[in-house]
């Protein structure tokens, strides 16, 4: 027990960091030290003073290869006649107990910095003397001050870090055992004062805050650049306002792909802050948010398309196989590295420009080329798109054929359905007394719609639209088989002449009908309305599940469906393929799923922009992450009222496509209800693994859609020979902020 009291005893974290100088030819300066030494705290002398002045002396004389008498002489000469003990600084570190004989300063720094010639002159060296650093955050920072000491760039110097040393920081930053728990400012501080003594150091422990960035900012003179590395979003952004205002340049680096910001508010005034990435937010509007909330801000200021692939595959696994952001030690390093050498360049005025830089030593050291860094802001989130509206009614007529007018007016309708991945995968011949149905193969391919039955799906929904368009003009249609004429031929649509021209159920809700992604209440539906959406299923089967414990289960299916979707190179490129990205390309193409219609929240569009990199993704399967793909699923079906499988009898391209019209009679009467509906493709998934041969899943892909069949099954009932159409997510929620747009009905509709 004795053992443990003196261990208890003497247990201590030191925070000096201040050194102290000794010039013992003063008589007050050696009662000093020999004071101290009679406190015990030098435990140890470190005396090279003759070795550094014969080091300085040969420094000077280069060329002359001064050794033996010569290199004596040069030394006595300097000395001239002073007791060698006596000559320079004594210097004592208080945290180690050394003391230390060291050249007087303008000599220190002469030999110190001597193996920097020429790439530093020797003016240049000490007009850099004269600057005075702040460096905000000691994790990158600490690599950042030591480098800048060792090159000699600041004479004066302010770390601010509110953290200490753990032990999982060793892996990055240069420290030992005895320094874990010691604050990182502390040990910046002492790292540059046992490299040069002479420095000028302050340390604020506790960080930078509202109430001491000033200080921060002026205490000893104006800084003449500020080094942010700071983890907290508001006072990155404080730090930049105050730093604009004062017309100070800040420096920034992210240790990956070693991604350099330079900021030069004294060059450029009126800069905005992050290069225009943060346009028009300040850093009081980051207040109190939540690490969550902070994400899109964050990624709008690293941008997904910055990233390393391994950073951005750390994105997905944080909080879940890991604790926060990896770092390793030589992109660390190789930042303080950039920021010395920018550092030294702007403050020798031959770095004016700002700019975000890329030091990519994966690009540069191995195959590829560097790559271009962009410093546009791919993170801002989409704006509303434009949105389509139903035709005007064409003008009626006896006739028992649909005049061209009227045509349009049908086939307009018809496209107004939906279809998986909004691709459209129709298009329409008339010939003058029928009008045919054709696939769009081209449109149609995809892995996950398997022989093309989804599209026959869509193709369906269009075909009963068209039947409640063509009975407000005063026609009957009969679907009957194609003929044929063309290979693509699906179905055929007939007119024959109604007494009068009527508005079926439904037809209103046709152009009001649209995938709703948001999120609702988990409240049960109603039994009324349970009977409602079975009763307009018509001949097809309608299975509705509400309770929450069940849709909880279907959420973490589909979640397990959606990891897959991710981390499977031909199901990742078929979804990416669908993704429209801009307003502009939304226009252009009026298909695919515009991403303003997904309804992310700026954190999901932020991870969504990483989950686009299939080398990211391609990373997190080799590396067997991913769980976090689930959760965007899991999520919605939480949001959820009910999840409801349709299935029609029969496996044929006719009941997908009789399975098509019995989902948009279901869908439009849930419109009728107010019930937001999401379809998922998840039956597909299915129809893959029991249908095709070979599969075309991998064997690892192949266990996960069986075991995703088989916890199915125990949720629903397949009856055999039946259709699978569709699942449903139903939900009570807002109205969706965009809907999807449609091509232009003389695009699919040719007149033969």
């Amino acid at each position: 027990m004795a053992l443990y009291e003196m261990l208890a005893r003497k247990e201590r974290i030191d925070a000096s960091y201040q050194c102290r100088h000794f010039d013992v030819s003063v008589a007050d300066d050696r009662r000093a030290l020999e004071q101290l030494d009679e406190t015990g705290a030098i435990t140890t002398v470190h005396d090279t003073i003759g070795a550094q002045l014969a080091e300085l002396a040969a420094s000077r004389r280069p060329s002359e290869d001064l050794d033996g008498s010569a290199l004596q002489a040069s030394v006595a000469a300097m000395l001239a006649g002073m007791p060698i003990q006596e000559y320079g600084r004594w210097v004592f570190y208080p945290w180690c107990g050394r003391l230390v004989h060291v050249l007087p300063e303008r000599e220190y720094l002469e030999l110190r910095s001597d193996r920097n010639r020429y790439k530093i002159t020797a003016q240049e060296q000490y007009a850099l003397r004269g600057k005075r650093i702040g460096v905000v955050g000691l994790s990158v920072g600490l690599a950042v001050a030591t480098t800048l000491a060792l090159e000699g760039v600041g004479g004066s110097f302010r770390f601010a870090d509110f953290d200490a040393l753990s032990l999982s920081n060793l892996n990055r930053l240069l420290g030992s055992a005895y320094n874990v728990g010691v604050n990182k400012a502390v040990l910046a501080a002492r790292a540059v004062l046992e490299i040069d003594p002479y420095l000028d150091v302050i340390v604020y422990p506790g960080g930078i805050s509202d109430g001491n960035l000033d200080a921060f900012l002026f205490e000893g003179g104006k800084l003449d650049l500020v080094v942010e590395e700071c983890d907290d979003l508001y006072m990155k952004i404080r730090i930049r306002e105050r730093s604009r205002e004062l017309g100070i340049p800040v420096i920034m680096e992210t240790s990956d792909r070693g991604l350099l910001d330079i900021e030069r508010f004294d060059e450029e005034p009126r800069r905005p802050l992050f290069h225009g990435l943060l346009s028009g937010l300040r850093a009081d509007s980051l207040r109190g948010l939540t690490t969550e909330e902070k994400v899109p801000f964050v990624m709008r200021i690293l941008g997904s398309q910055t990233m390393s692939e391994a950073m951005a595959a750390s994105l997905v696994e944080i909080k879940q196989t890991i604790s926060g952001w990896p770092q390793l030690a030589s992109g660390v390093v190789l930042g303080g590295a950039l920021v010395t050498d920018a550092a030294r360049r702007m403050l020798l005025g031959s770095l004016r420009q700002s700019g975000r830089y890329s030091v990519d030593l994966e690009s540069i050291v191995g195959e590829g080329t560097n790559s271009i860094v962009s410093t546009t802001d791919p993170e801002r989130p989409p704006e509303a798109r434009a949105t389509f509206a139903p035709p005007a009614p064409p003008a009626q007529t006896v006739s028992c054929t649909p005049t061209d007018e009227q045509i349009r007016y049908l086939v307009a309708h018809g496209i107004a359905a939906p279809s998986g991945g909004n691709c459209q995968p129709w298009r329409f011949a008339w010939n003058g007394r029928r009008l045919e149905c054709r696939l769009d193969e081209t449109r149609s391919r995809s892995f996950v719609n398997f022989e093309h039955l989804a599209s026959y799906v869509a193709i369906g929904a269009a075909v009963h639209n068209m039947t409640l368009a063509s009975a407000t003009m005063g026609f009957d249609l009969d679907v009957a088989g194609s003929e044929k004429s063309a290979p693509d031929a699906v179905c055929s649509l007939e007119f024959s002449r109604q007494a009068r021209a009527q508005t079926p159920d439904g037809f209103e809700f046709v152009y009001r009908r649209c995938t709703n992604r948001r999120l609702g209440a988990q409240e049960p539906l109603t039994m009324d309305d349970q009977q409602f959406l079975i009763t307009a299923a018509g001949g097809a089967s309608l299975q509705i599940v509400s309770d929450p414990a069940t849709l909880g289960r279907v959420g973490a299916m589909l979640g397990e469906a959606d990891r897959m979707r991710f981390l499977s190179r031909i199901m990742h490129a078929d979804l990416m393929r669908e993704v429209r990205w801009t307003a502009e390309e939304v226009q252009a193409t009026r298909d695919g799923l515009d991403l303003a219609t997904l309804e992310f929240t700026p954190t999901d569009l932020a991870v969504f922009r990483i989950l686009a990199s299939w080398p990211t993704m391609d990373r997190v399967r080799r590396l067997g992450g991913g769980k976090a793909l689930s959760r965007a699923s899991k999520k919605a079906m939480g949001g959820a009222c009910a999840v409801a499988l349709l299935t029609f009898p029969g496996t044929s391209r006719a009941s997908y496509l009789e399975g098509g019209r019995a989902l948009q009679r279901i869908w439009l009467a849930a419109t009728a209800r107010d019930l937001g509906v999401h379809p998922l493709g998840l039956p597909y998934m299915f129809a893959r693994l029991e249908r095709a041969s070979p599969s075309g899943y991998d064997k690892e892909e192949e266990r996960t859609v069986a075991r995703l069949r088989q916890e199915y099954r125990t949720i629903f009932h397949v009856p055999a020979d039946s259709a699978e159409i569709v699942l449903l997510r139903l939900t009570r929620a807002p109205g969706p902020t965009t809907r999807s747009l449609r091509r232009p009905v003389e695009s699919v509709l040719d007149f033969v």
